[in-house]
């Protein structure tokens, strides 16, 4: 018997926004979409070969109560923060950093020129562990697998576990899975998902067909809970994607900018606590 895939169930179209101090970048994963896809916050894309679209970066700024990664296709960017930590994430490298209670960084362009491309994303933390010791890892790109199936497509694991291989990175409570792939032109590839867990594909490149639905380059196709994975088919010039999926927390979200705790007084107390000089 063949496996049933997951259907699309909407398709999202990005937004173009300026954030930090004045980076344009393409707003794919919203509020709206936060108890679908619980426990995933925000994706952002940026991409751009214009200077002027990322060189001042994104200054000293906090964060409480959840996980960022950050995914570097091309560029480099410097990782600054109030405790100590330094890094420098270049092209295929990946920065998870767990707020926690709280930690103030800035991540700035280290290059004056030349294609700026990679990902943001926003991992929600369950109500236990919102005020753990805040920490950082920088992951280069040597240390993430990647490898090639037998229909020729590249897959690179960031996160979780997937045929047969462990990624960088793992957690109990959410278990993502975030995996980057590469399809050749007619490609097909299917994906096992977790059953239970909330999951969405984004195409970055090319045109593909997600389980029969037709998904353009930069569009993010949620994906419904039934089925065993979802089945991938590229367009005539390939698709790349990534693919992530994660196990709900089913808890309340309450959000205030860079701040995602699970009640309006938690917020209040997260914004005394920053103007005071706690976070």
């Amino acid at each position: 018997m063949s496996a049933i895939s997951r259907k699309v169930e909407q398709i999202v179209t990005g937004k173009e926004v300026s954030d930090g101090a004045g980076v344009r970048l393409l707003r794919v994963l919203t509020q709206p979409l936060q108890r679908r896809l619980d426990p995933f916050l925000m994706l952002d894309e940026f991409r751009s070969d214009n200077p002027d679209d990322y060189i001042a970066g994104f200054p000293s700024h906090p964060h409480r109560g959840f996980e960022t990664v950050t995914y570097m296709l091309d560029g480099r960017m410097r990782h600054r923060d109030n405790a100590g930590n330094e890094g420098l994430l270049g092209p295929g490298g990946m920065q998870w950093m767990t707020a926690g209670r709280g930690i103030v960084h800035s991540e700035l362009p280290e290059q004056e020129d030349g294609l700026m491309h990679g990902f943001q994303l926003w991992i929600n933390l369950p109500a236990k562990d919102k005020m753990t010791t805040p920490a950082y890892q920088d992951i280069q790109a040597n240390a993430i697998p990647q490898w090639r199936d037998e229909d020729g497509n590249t897959l690179k694991l960031l996160a979780g576990r997937f045929d047969g291989r462990v990624g960088p990175v793992e957690r109990e409570a959410t278990q993502p899975l975030y995996l980057d792939t590469a399809l050749p032109a007619g490609g097909r590839l299917w994906l096992p998902l977790p059953a239970g867990h909330h999951a969405f594909l984004y195409l970055y490149h090319g045109e593909a067909s997600v389980a029969s639905s037709a998904i353009h380059s930069r569009q993010l196709a949620v994906l419904g809970n039934a089925g065993e994975g979802v089945a991938i088919a590229a367009g005539e010039t390939g698709a790349k994607l990534l693919a992530l999926a994660a196990k709900p927390l089913n808890e309340p979200i309450a959000q205030w900018g860079p701040f995602v705790m699970n009640t309006r007084e938690e917020i209040e107390a997260t914004l005394a606590d920053y103007r005071d000089g706690r976070l």
